[in-house]
């Protein structure tokens, strides 16, 4: 079974959640049959091992990570693929696949200048 976890930072503001969680409910609604998850490097619960290991209690055998993260810094380089070795020792029967940060996808980066560009009434 597949799955996705949505990897974001984490912050103090409870309300800074309410993205992070819209996103997964509208993965979770246009499929069901895909496994959802939502993971933090800090400040809020559950961490990445957390929901790994609820989605292999679920049965998933293929986690994808997306990182939601629009830069590329320390935490996409260096934190997460140590925390996705440490998975992959506890879970060494699980597919694991780390896709790229939202930043550097192409979509998100012509979706977020098409916004930019309406917010000033110019059409991309």
């Amino acid at each position: 079974m597949n799955s996705i976890v949505l990897f974001a930072h984490g912050s103090r503001d409870p309300l800074w959640r309410v993205p992070i969680e819209s996103v997964a409910k509208r993965i979770q609604d246009k499929d069901p049959a895909l496994l959802v998850s939502i993971a933090y490097l800090e400040l809020n619960d559950p961490d990445l091992k957390t929901s790994v290991q609820e989605l292999v209690s679920r049965g998933a055998h293929r986690v994808r990570i997306f990182p939601l993260f629009l830069g590329v810094g320390k935490h996409a380089r260096q934190d997460l693929p140590l925390l996705v070795d440490e998975i992959k020792v506890l879970h060494p029967q699980m597919q694991i696949e780390v896709l790229p940060s939202a930043g550097e996808m192409p979509q998100v980066v012509d979706f977020l200048s098409d916004m930019a560009l309406s917010q000033v009434g110019v059409s991309g």
